[in-house]
Parts: structure tokens; C-alpha cells; sequence
């Protein structure tokens, strides 16, 4: 067992969070598909990272740039209920909990991404094996990622201002911060609209919200504590529980 992996082990036994499998790797095809494999197995807890993914992927398939240096984490989650977008959202608020990231300024963007004024540094993917039992893979930006496939402004926590990176930790708080978002969807999501909207990008700016039927443009209001994003447009309020939001001044995707 190298140093990182039983430094990792130490901090979660000491948060009486340490999973059945933990595996810290250099290069992975994809982390998800690595704890899907080991799920495979009848092993109920896991967590996998590594620095590198050559085939990692975003939501709707498409493909998540993963350099090396970053962090790219996979766990598996049992749910007291069916899962639905609120999971999402309630990770992305945990991870804006974790302490080595208090001093920076940090945002969610609707639905899975990670966000700040200057950029996405950050995004989720949730990959249901049952109703009740999801993969969740999340990949952080430690340093600048710049690729010419990425159709959305970036930035890093470096760049956001995070001084001193100990990788270990990071990691810890982050596997942390995905349980506890577990135990607030176990609990449905107690006031998610309210905690949501104080950390939402885009809030009270006019945006473009691309659904099955089409575009509409309007004022992005937030989410309703059922995790729908509510748009206030020329013919009143919409509200959605599919789609792409993106500011109307950016050409931007949500991944």
C-alpha cells in the first residue's frame, strides 16, 4: 500500500466513513466504469480516484476532458428511495461545504456542474445501477485545463485561489462531502430550493433554457425544492426538470 492510500485510509477510518474498496490509481479508462465493475461483486462501498482518465464521460455521454493532475473520483451510493436530479444538487452543495474550500468563491450551476464567476471547475455524473444504487463520479479541477473540445468557459482552484493543495485531503473531504449529500437526499432534501439558489450561478439574470420542445429565454429564479429550475419569461413562468441552462450573454453548454 503506497503513502497516499494509507494516509486517505487513516483520515476516513478517523471519520468512521472508510469504504469496503478504496483504490487510488494514477490512469483509469473511467473511474465509474471502475466501481461499476467492483459493484459487480456484491461490494456495497467504494471509492475510486485517480489523476487521469482516458475515457471519462459527462452527462449525456459526451466526453470529460481529464488531464492528468486532477481529480477524478467515482463512489457508490444506496439510497433509501429512487433517485432523481435532486442528488445532484445536493452534492454540488456538499462539496461547497468542504472546508479547504471555504475561503474561495463558488457556485452550482444547474443541474451537475460545479461553477464560479470565472468558469466551470468542476462537474458530476450520476450513473443509476438500480432505482436505489447509483455511481456518482465527480472530477475537480486542481489546475488549468485547456483543450480545444471544451465548449464552456473553465478555470481551476488554483486559479480560484487555492494556495496550498493537499491532494489527500481533498479527496477525503470530497468522499465525505458525497455521503453526507446521500444523507440529505435520504432525508428529502430538506430546503434544497432555499440553500440551492444562495450558491446558484445566473441567479436573477437572463439566460436561455434549451428543452424537448425547444429554447426559451427569460430570468433564471432559482429551482423549487423538487430540484425544477423556474424560468420567469415574456409568458410567465416555466418550469423545467430537463434541460441545458446557459447565460444569454455566453454560448455556453452544460455538460
Amino acid at each position: 500500500m503506497d503513502v497516499e492510500t494509507r494516509q486517505l485510509q487513516q483520515q476516513l477510518t478517523e471519520a468512521g466513513q472508510l469504504p469496503e474498496v478504496l483504490i487510488l490509481k494514477p490512469i483509469t479508462t473511467s473511474t465509474n466504469d471502475d466501481v461499476r465493475e467492483i459493484a459487480q461483486k456484491g461490494v456495497q462501498s467504494v471509492l475510486v480516484c485517480s489523476t487521469r482518465q482516458t475515457h471519462g464521460r459527462g452527462q449525456r455521454q459526451r466526453q470529460w476532458v481529464s488531464p492528468e493532475g486532477n481529480i477524478y473520483l467515482s463512489t457508490l451510493l444506496n439510497l433509501r428511495t429512487p433517485v432523481n436530479g435532486r442528488l445532484a444538487l445536493e452534492i454540488a452543495l456538499n462539496i461547497l461545504q468542504m472546508p479547504s474550500l471555504q475561503a474561495l468563491n463558488l457556485q452550482v450551476k444547474w443541474p451537475n456542474d460545479l461553477y464560479s464567476p470565472q468558469g466551470k471547475w468542476g462537474g458530476i455524473l450520476i450513473e443509476p445501477i438500480s432505482a436505489q444504487q447509483v455511481i456518482v463520479g465527480v472530477g475537480l479541477n486542481l489546475a488549468p485545463v485547456s483543450s480545444a473540445v471544451i465548449d464552456q468557459k473553465t478555470t481551476s482552484l488554483t486559479e480560484l485561489g487555492l494556495v496550498s493543495i493537499d491532494r489527500v485531503r481533498l479527496i477525503a473531504e470530497l468522499y465525505l462531502a458525497i455521503q453526507q449529500a446521500c444523507d440529505w437526499f435520504n432525508h428529502d432534501c430538506y430546503n434544497l430550493a432555499s440553500r440551492f439558489n444562495h450558491h446558484a450561478a445566473f441567479m436573477q439574470q437572463q439566460v436561455e433554457f434549451e428543452h424537448f420542445k425547444g429554447t426559451c429565454q427569460g430570468t433564471f429564479l432559482g429551482i423549487q425544492d423538487d430540484g425544477a429550475v423556474q424560468i420567469e419569461t415574456a409568458q410567465g413562468l416555466e418550469v423545467f426538470y430537463q434541460g441545458r441552462l446557459r447565460p444569454i450573454d455566453h454560448a455556453e453548454s452544460s455538460s
